[in-house]
């Protein structure tokens, strides 16, 4: 009996910068895996894994439609590093806050 897929982490799958452009091409439109693949200078194999990794983590999904592979993205899962960076915004929204004080003081 086979081994159950391991579903990967949201955090992991989006860690490559490959996986990343792969979910920006099909925020835009759901995309055969010919098209993916043609925006990358790699194998089509090596395509196939970075998918494989964002369909285990459910950020996309395929579905076939003759001979080829439809993939589309499923946002939802990015709702979890969303809600971990708004924690950090306070800093963000902090240094933009000190720069602004900073920059008007020279003015005046």
């Amino acid at each position: 009996m086979a081994a159950p897929a391991e579903k990967h982490d949201v955090f992991k799958a989006i860690a490559d910068p490959t996986r990343r452009e792969v979910l920006r091409l099909l925020s835009e439109n759901e995309r055969p895996i010919s098209e993916i693949a043609d925006h990358f200078e790699m194998s089509r194999t090596a395509v196939t894994k970075h998918l494989q990794v964002l369909t285990e983590a459910e950020l996309i999904s395929g579905r076939k439609e003759g001979r080829e592979k439809i993939y589309q993205m499923h946002p939802e899962p990015l709702t979890e590093v969303k809600e971990w960076l708004s924690y950090y915004e306070k800093f963000w929204g902090n240094k933009l806050a000190m720069l602004k004080h900073l920059v008007e003081g020279e003015n005046k």
